[in-house]
């Protein structure tokens, strides 16, 4: 998995990116820009500093100063895309150091936007490797660029799945939540399907995302040490990835709410015939108390109807 970025709609008049992960969330800001300064350690206001000017020179220009003709030049900030922390723009160019054709078409993706009536669009293999390239990956074999764009797609579109079944389950509220919870993970899939009746409108939409692979979740974070404990049972690899997905819930009342989702990538274990396996923990982060509530009446859930002997009895009744 590697970048995420997209388009601004106002922009561009290109149809919309696509979600896609970062390499690295360790990017600094260039020199001179002041979120790269430290915060100050002073009282407030700051005190007056005779480094900075000479004494008893006043701060305000005067009226018949020569004022530069040189135009302000734009930071890198302002060229990233805000819903993703992106560069805005990314080429369709063939790279110079190029050997091999890469088509320029995008996929449209099923995950709605939340500022626009449109859906995220994947990115174009020629993208993709033009952007492994900006983020200093000479090395990427081109040959293998237009597979790395079909894995990333299908991980975003299970990752989207899930968060669809999450807001299936909670966007009406926890009373509505239990309801589904407590028939387990099965039974409550096997409801799914009056999802399919419900208005457009109530469906979730993908606000922005942000790619932070650097930084562990308290859930991987706990599930590595329980590994060094319990190795036969908790043992594994690290996520390989980590995203977090700001999604615009829609409630029954006809209310939004913004909601903060944390998916981490696993590696499996290959298949028999050598393809890859990826394992996703999509869940919503613990940022307000119901989310709390959420997370433990799904999994709750299908530990008592599994526990009580209810997927048996059902079974039986069949």
């Amino acid at each position: 998995m590697g970048w995420f970025w997209a388009e601004s709609p106002a922009a561009s008049s290109s149809r919309p990116v696509a979600p896609h992960p970062l390499p690295s969330s360790a990017a600094t800001p260039p020199l001179g820009c002041p979120v790269q300064a430290a915060p100050p350690t002073g009282s407030f206001p700051p005190q007056k500093s005779s480094s900075s000017s000479v004494q008893g020179s006043c701060p305000v220009k005067a009226p018949n100063e020569a004022i530069s003709s040189e135009p302000a030049r734009p930071s890198a900030l302002s060229r990233l895309n805000p819903l993703n922390y992106m560069p805005s723009n990314l080429s369709q160019t063939r790279a110079s150091n190029q050997t091999v054709y890469l088509p320029v078409e995008r996929e449209t993706s099923s995950i709605p936007r939340g500022d626009a009536d449109t859906n995220w669009e994947y990115p174009s293999p020629q993208q993709m490797y033009n952007a492994m390239l900006r983020k200093g990956y000479d090395d990427t074999p081109q040959d293998a660029v237009e597979s790395m764009v079909a894995v990333h797609n299908f991980l975003n579109e299970g990752a989207w799945a899930e968060i669809v079944e999450w807001e299936r389950r909670f966007s009406r509220g926890l009373g509505y939540g239990w309801q589904t919870c407590k028939y387990g993970e099965q039974g409550s899939v096997t409801g799914a399907g009056m999802a399919a009746s419900e208005e457009e409108g109530s469906r979730p939409k993908l606000l922005r995302f942000q790619g932070r692979p650097n930084e562990m979740t308290p859930k991987a974070r706990l599930l590595q040490v329980m590994g060094q404990v319990y190795p036969s049972k908790f043992g594994g690899e690290p996520p390989f990835d980590r995203h977090d997905w700001f999604v615009q819930r829609q409630a029954a009342a006809g209310q939004t709410r913004e909601v903060r989702y944390v998916i981490d990538y696993y590696s499996g274990p290959p298949e028999p015939t050598g393809e890859p396996v990826f394992y996703l923990d999509v869940r919503p982060a613990v940022d307000r108390p119901s989310a709390a509530v959420e997370r433990m009446m799904r999994w709750g859930g299908d530990v008592w109807h599994r526990a009580s002997g209810a997927s048996v009895r059902e079974h039986a009744s069949r």
